[in-house]
């Protein structure tokens, strides 16, 4: 049945939009994990998301033609469309070389991106506007003054950034305010907790949200991944996590975890999404999904609670996961960029 009732919100960033607690990463919807659903279907799920007052999504400019599918579903439904927070970004760009893509946070290529986004969009404006990757070239200050520039037109309402380091985040932020960063968040991915990264620790000094992206662990916390053969194990091999080496001792941990889940009356995903709502109200998740089952079985999470007893055996049984992130193999995690003065 469909879930009408409003979804909790909270500000994006001090002072920023309400939006709802889970968004939605429609990644998954232009068939990047594999197999697409037909158009048809997709402009049904987007249907059935607005329905259910789902009004947080989340894409990109690399995201197969999930761009293009929003842009169907905008023309069709333009009155909805001030309900919905859409999100999307720039910054990478698929080759047909050696590792498949490249990095420009160029000036140049933000002025260029924003246009062809909304060519596709077929809108005036994007809610949020997502530096998606720091290319190590262009310094910071360079990519926010256009991004800047791009707000002052009307182009894009909030700015933010995504795998950015503290630093990174600290000099964007002294251009303009940013709205929230994009991270890798989950149980199983807490590096931005590290004193290292001093990453959460920044955001909350300055005020930005952080939207958790991957929060289900590319897969392995939703339960469907047994073994080596699993489907999306097959995908999705060269994830540390699923690895050969790791994959076992990892699903032993997450059937573990499963075990809690259980008990508490929920699924292994819905414990997953509740855990990181747990750890804050400036935390966003936004699982991807294509299909309305699972949609409908990730907002039943924002009414799981987690005891402290629960959170601590929760992190204690993700301490013993192997593999490091699949992002940190990219060289543009925590991603930093050249001095201005250089």
């Amino acid at each position: 049945m469909p879930i009408c009732k409003s979804l909790p919100t909270r500000p994006l960033g001090r002072n920023g939009p309400l939006v709802p607690r889970l968004g939605l990463g429609l990644m998954g919807l232009s068939g990047q994990y594999g197999y697409s659903a037909s158009e048809s279907e997709r402009l049904r799920f987007l249907d059935e998301s607005y329905v259910r007052r789902q009004f947080f999504w989340d894409t990109a400019d690399k995201y197969g033609d999930s761009e293009d599918m929003l842009g169907k579903w905008f023309a069709t439904n333009p009155e909805k469309r001030k309900d919905i927070f859409l999100a999307t970004k720039f910054g990478i760009k698929y080759t047909d070389t050696a590792p498949g893509f490249t990095i420009d946070s160029s000036p140049e290529y933000c002025r260029t991106s924003i246009e062809s986004s909304l060519k596709r969009l077929g809108l005036p404006f994007v809610d949020l506007y997502y530096i998606h990757r720091l290319d190590k070239i262009t310094p910071i200050e360079k990519t926010m003054e256009v991004m800047l520039e791009l707000k002052n037109a009307g182009k894009i309402k909030h700015i933010g950034l995504s795998e950015c380091s503290a630093e990174s985040l600290r000099r964007a932020h002294a251009i303009h305010p940013i709205t929230c960063v994009q991270i890798e968040y989950s149980l199983f991915c807490t590096e931005i907790e590290s004193p290292h990264r001093r990453l959460l620790e920044t955001a909350r000094e300055l005020g930005v949200a952080i939207v958790a992206y991957s929060p289900l662990a590319n897969g392995l916390l939703t339960g469907k991944i047994h073994d080596i053969e699993s489907n999306h194990a097959d995908k999705r091999r060269r994830l540390p996590w699923l690895r050969e080496e790791n994959i076992e001792g990892n699903v032993a941990i997450v059937n573990q975890i499963n075990l809690i889940a259980k008990n508490k009356g929920a699924t292994l995903p819905q414990l997953a999404l509740a855990w990181l709502l747990a750890q804050g109200d400036d935390i966003f998740p936004i699982p991807g999904s294509s299909k309305i089952e699972r949609l409908d079985s990730n907002l039943q999470s924002l009414d799981i609670s987690i005891s402290k007893d629960e959170e601590l055996s929760l992190r204690k049984l993700a301490e013993g996961i192997s593999g490091d992130r699949f992002q940190n193999l990219t060289g543009y995690s925590f991603g930093d960029t050249p001095a201005l003065d250089n």
